[in-house]
């Protein structure tokens, strides 16, 4: 059960423009399931193509991706909305919605979702999952202005957790926030993962350090491929010289 995938690409490829240039170049990569795994590499080798066709947005131009079992080619776009419970993100920017308080914005998926639970219900699984990412109820009736960043990625991170979903993924989560918040968010991504059991987290960041300090498996993309994954141990041991670069440039930068 250790080794059991949560996610496998195999030798996936993706091209925009018929097959002349490919974004993707046939990546592989296991992730296993109830890890927290993260995704690093220099911009613009594929790191978000790579997400969006982990979430059924994308469809390989070639290749094959099983999500939890189940190869996303194979659904038709109604169960492949559906599959998607399965899924939790935090994105860049919170992406909260603006005109809802932080309780309603947390509440949304399970109205959306979840229609055979009471107002009642809903109301009690938001605050249990606002409560879960410690923040206060004082709160909760504010609008995503009226609070801080961290708040807002507090509550980013609540609304994504609302389905308990298997699969939670961190898209360039701490991305311009300054080094307090982003300790905060990091701290806060490994407690999460900690707390939820089973749960299989991904993150897709450019910061190196916390990379290594709370991730079980890297993977780093180099121009659409996987150059190296494993543990932070191997990156630190590794003789690939692109690997040791970035390494190096990105661990001075702490």
């Amino acid at each position: 059960m250790a080794n059991e995938s949560a996610i496998s690409l195999r030798d996936v490829k993706k091209s925009f423009d018929g097959g002349h240039e490919f974004v993707l170049k046939g990546i592989n990569l296991e992730i296993p399931k109830g890890s927290l795994t993260a995704i690093i590499g220099f911009s613009g080798t594929g790191k978000s193509v790579m997400l969006k066709h982990l979430l059924g947005l994308f469809k390989p131009t070639s290749g094959t991706i099983e999500v939890l079992g189940t190869d996303l080619s194979t659904l038709n776009p109604d169960q492949l909305t559906k599959f998607r419970c399965n899924f939790g993100v935090l994105f860049q920017s919170a992406a909260l919605f603006d005109d809802m308080t932080v309780l309603e914005n947390v509440c949304f998926p399970l109205f959306e979702h979840r229609r055979e639970l009471k107002p009642a219900q809903v109301l009690r699984i938001a605050e249990e999952k606002l409560h879960q990412v410690g923040l206060e109820s004082k709160h909760y009736h504010k609008l995503p202005s009226q609070i801080s960043g961290g708040m807002q990625k507090r509550t980013g991170l609540a609304r994504a957790l609302a389905l308990d979903p298997e699969i939670l993924i961190y898209d360039e989560p701490t991305t311009g926030l300054d080094p307090i918040l982003t300790e905060m968010v990091d701290n806060l991504i490994l407690s999460t993962h900690k707390l939820k059991q089973g749960v299989t987290s991904i993150m897709v960041s450019h910061d190196l350090s916390a990379a290594f300090r709370i991730a079980d498996h890297i993977a780093m993309l180099d121009s659409g491929r996987v150059l190296l994954f494993g543990t932070p141990e191997d990156f630190f041991n590794t003789d690939i010289e692109l690997v040791k670069k970035f390494v190096n440039k990105g661990m001075k930068h702490q």
